[in-house]
């Protein structure tokens, strides 16, 4: 994918993945994205390097902390149950038994995810 910026008074004024118009200005630009941690990090916001040619978009890391991954693993177990329990009651065949299986086996991957101190004992949960 092609990307271009337009540059007014050294500052970017449109960014495009698209032919640009016929407006004066435009550069051609890339984006240049680190290499994340899986689970561990996740991208800010870029800032334009309008010294480079093509025009670098340039993305920063944050990290995520250590609670944040346990929220999100909770609720992602959390999510396959309210899906089944959807399935459950989309089909009009309502298993009682079943149901009670998957909501009992919430508890401990919550209570095993919670825990967990570090990103390397929740990795091993995944």
């Amino acid at each position: 994918m092609s990307l271009y910026v337009r540059i007014e008074n050294g500052e970017v004024k449109d960014c495009w993945d698209s032919s640009p118009d016929d407006r004066p200005g435009w550069k051609s630009a890339i984006e240049v994205r680190p290499t994340l941690i899986p689970y561990r990090q996740g991208y800010t916001g870029h800032t334009f390097d309008l010294t480079k040619d093509p025009v670098e978009i340039v993305y920063g890391t944050f990290d995520i902390s250590v609670d944040d991954r346990k929220n999100q693993m909770k609720q992602n177990a959390q999510y396959v149950f309210d899906m089944f329990l959807r399935q459950q009651a989309n089909t009009g065949s309502y298993d009682p038994v079943a149901l009670q299986i998957a909501h009992d086996a919430i508890a401990p991957k919550q209570a095993a995810i919670e825990a967990c101190t570090t990103h390397d004992q929740l990795d091993a949960l995944v």
